[in-house]
């Protein structure tokens, strides 16, 4: 596989070198949203650090030989601490080996990424960032809800459910997210939905404002909850989702019945136009 990319590929990219860690991120699912780059350092990896929400297909890319480390971390599960990661890319560079680690998603959007480049620092091994797709764009998209459009919004807040402790995160300032950010996009929320939807409506949003939970984005697996924010810790629970899920807040969720493109494979009829119905109002 690595020899057919190298013959197809129109330009120079770097190489992964011997002593070397790229903290690289593999998209939200498909592993067709690999960047070229991140590609061709599956094919040239001596050891893979990868983490749980990696497909399996992606890591099917690694060149022959090649060994793959599981280092991944999910919440309410046994999992490896993250300083003991980071010290594993340490050791496996210094002892020679071309280093991959591999984060779904994009490594500095909430992946840690940023701790494993300080930690390289450190100890001073060299590194490259190969930036991924994130899910909160990219698992959006796969599921037919953009992130902006002209007509809803001009800003959006990405923002993580939970912090380090498993507790939502006591710095997010509410009020103000809830006041100015007209599309609020959030990772790791599931299990503090109920909290966080109270913090919101507290901060002003409205109870009937579209919301929707994107289950395994992305893949053959992925799944669409679309509800309200004063329903959406009910309609979770008696949907029985699990995570990963992205969750957006907003009216880009209302686009989906347009811009559901795989639905549309399966032979869902898409509107040209989904705020016709705002527009009669006010007409």
């Amino acid at each position: 596989m690595s020899d057919t990319m190298r013959l197809a590929l129109p330009m120079s990219l770097p190489g992964l070198e011997p002593g070397h860690v790229w903290l690289a991120g593999a998209g939200p699912g498909d592993p067709g949203l690999l960047t070229l780059l991140a590609a061709k350092s599956l094919s040239e990896a001596d050891v893979i650090v990868h983490d749980a929400l990696v497909n399996e297909d992606c890591l099917r890319l690694a060149r022959t030989g090649a060994v793959l480390e599981y280092a991944g971390k999910r919440g309410g599960k046994p999992s490896a601490k993250q300083r003991d990661i980071s010290l594993r890319l340490v050791e496996l560079a210094k002892a020679g080996h071309r280093v991959l680690r591999l984060k779904g998603g994009d490594p500095f959007v909430f992946g840690r990424g940023g701790e494993e480049a300080l930690t390289l620092i450190e100890y001073g091994v060299p590194f490259r960032i190969v930036p991924g797709i994130t899910a909160g764009i990219g698992g959006l998209a796969y599921a037919g809800i953009p992130v902006t459009h002209r007509e809803v919004n001009h800003a959006v807040t990405f923002l993580t459910g939970h912090d380090s402790s498993g507790v939502v995160p006591d710095r997010i300032d509410w009020e103000a997210i809830g006041r100015g950010s007209p599309v609020i996009v959030m990772y790791m929320a599931m299990k503090h939905m109920g909290q966080i939807t109270a913090n919101l409506i507290s901060a002003g949003r409205r109870p009937d404002e579209a919301v929707a939970f994107v289950c395994n984005a992305a893949t053959p697996q992925q799944s669409v909850l679309e509800t309200t924010l004063g329903r959406a810790e009910a309609d979770m629970i008696a949907a029985g989702i699990e995570p990963p899920a992205i969750v957006v807040i907003g009216d880009v969720v209302r686009l989906r019945p347009s811009l559901d493109w795989l639905g549309a494979l399966s032979g869902r009829k898409l509107m040209p136009d989904p705020f016709a119905v705002d527009r009669k109002d006010t007409a």
